[in-house]
């Protein structure tokens, strides 16, 4: 609330730089010390990713340490980064991984030091959407824009994904509330179909609830697929699902003026990977033999689709790209960061914008905590305390500009909203610092 004698200064159309979804409406609260006290239309998470920020945990001096069982010194930016460059010009196979919650400019940085030195780039796609990306190379990508899906869809199927936790104002903004040119009533001109083992709080809100058994995706899109081309199941129940519900389903999708799967890691973490997100991309082929109909994957970190994005453009191949030869090569399970780590191939690794020591396998994480580790991050983290190395940034979304790409491909531009703690560098400017370094060397 506003004090007497206090101003407040509004930022309006922000974007949130916290999950896929993008939301662009934001409108930040400063004070007169320039620091936020409050945002409008952001959900909780959102909220908390500009409002707490200042609160945790902050690294604002480059932090060194040779031993990991030593305690952190302090050091300037030139003294860490000339580390950081000797570390990485010196190994055998360097890993370069994160960026997905980092501006485009730091991909391309990234990118580009990867080739320098020969190393492997990746993101933290590799444990969420990575068998999306991988499928969609298999079979192509049919899908349209959050707007269309707004404006036009009558039927939606959130498929191993639940939105009302992982992307809040998704629902309200672009699939099911939301009153687009053509659903001018919201959620009573949609049908809400929701695939999951549970009965979430998205599930509790469906038309249509199918509760398939963990890991049975393929074995139900499969049913879906023999439903749609007028095979007749000879079964009760495929995998947990009545027959019944499934012919409801399908002709609900059939009978739809536009539909949209929105499906999330439910089915790219379980059984069959990517051959999940295969066999989908062909139902939605089907469909559209009678009807309109898109795919999209529900993608997390804000930034996570920019990267893939970026890397595609650079390379050719959207993750796990290896430079070793001297050009790119890409073959998930054979260049992929996680399985190079739990083969304890790597010698030294530059992680940015992400936390695998909480989210890789422990196998995985057992071995980052044995070799050389840089983390460019601005907050503690369990993968920060496994560093020999931490830069801290500014953070990309709020402390400095720059492009993120939302889940639908449409790239979207992330205003600075405050400076940063003196000092601190954005993630390029630390990158690009490491690369003059190291051409340099």
């Amino acid at each position: 609330m506003k004090m007497k004698g206090e101003t407040m200064k509004e930022i309006k159309n922000v974007v949130c730089p916290f999950c896929g979804t993008l939301c662009d409406d934001i409108v930040i609260i400063l004070d007169d010390d320039g620091h936020i006290v409050g945002t409008r239309h952001a959900c909780r998470i959102g909220n908390a990713k500009f409002m707490h920020f200042e609160g945790a945990v902050r690294y604002t001096e480059p932090l060194m340490r040779e031993n990991k069982k030593d305690d952190f010194k302090k050091v300037d930016y030139d003294t860490a980064i000339e580390e950081t460059a000797r570390l990485l010009a010196e190994s055998t196979l360097p890993l370069i991984y994160g960026f997905s919650a980092t501006e485009c400019h730091a991909h391309a940085c990234g990118i580009e030091l990867a080739e320098l030195i020969g190393g492997i780039v990746s993101n933290t796609a590799e444990v969420c959407h990575g068998p999306s990306v991988w499928a969609l190379q298999d079979v192509g990508y049919p899908i349209c824009t959050l707007g269309e899906v707004k404006n036009r869809a009558d039927v939606v199927i959130f498929w191993g994904s639940n939105p009302m936790h992982a992307h809040p104002r998704h629902m309200s903004r672009y699939s099911i509330f939301a009153r687009g040119f053509f659903r001018e009533r919201g959620r009573e001109d949609r049908t809400l179909i929701v695939v999951d083992p549970r009965e979430t709080d998205t599930a509790k809100l469906a038309d249509i609830h199918l509760q398939v058994e963990p890991h049975k995706d393929y074995e139900l899109v499969s049913a879906m697929r023999a439903v749609l081309k007028g095979f007749e199941l000879q079964v009760d129940k495929v995998a947990g699902v009545p027959a019944d519900l499934i012919y409801e389903a399908v002709e609900v999708c059939k009978n739809a003026q536009f539909g949209e799967l929105f499906f999330g890691m439910g089915m790219t973490q379980s059984g069959c990977k990517h051959r999940n997100i295969d066999n989908a991309i062909q139902l939605v082929i089907d469909l559209n033999a009678y009807t309109k109909f898109g795919l999209m994957p529900m993608r997390g970190h804000y930034n996570v689709n920019g990267f893939n994005q970026v890397c595609t453009w650079i390379t050719g191949f959207p993750l796990c790209v290896d430079f070793s030869r001297g050009y790119p090569r890409f073959n998930p399970g054979d260049t992929s960061i996680t399985d190079i780590l739990m083969r304890g191939e790597a010698d030294v690794m530059l992680n940015i914008a992400s936390d695998p020591g909480a989210h890789f396998p422990q196998k995985a994480v057992d071995y980052m905590a044995k070799i050389p580790l840089i983390c460019i991050e601005p907050h503690n983290s369990a993968t920060a305390e496994i560093s020999n190395i931490i830069l801290p940034p500014a953070i990309a979304g709020v402390e400095t500009d720059g492009t993120a790409y939302r889940m639908d491909g449409v790239p979207v531009h992330l205003k600075k909203i405050m400076d940063p703690p003196d000092g601190v560098l954005p993630d390029r400017e630390i990158l690009e610092r490491i690369i003059k370094k190291i051409r340099e060397m």
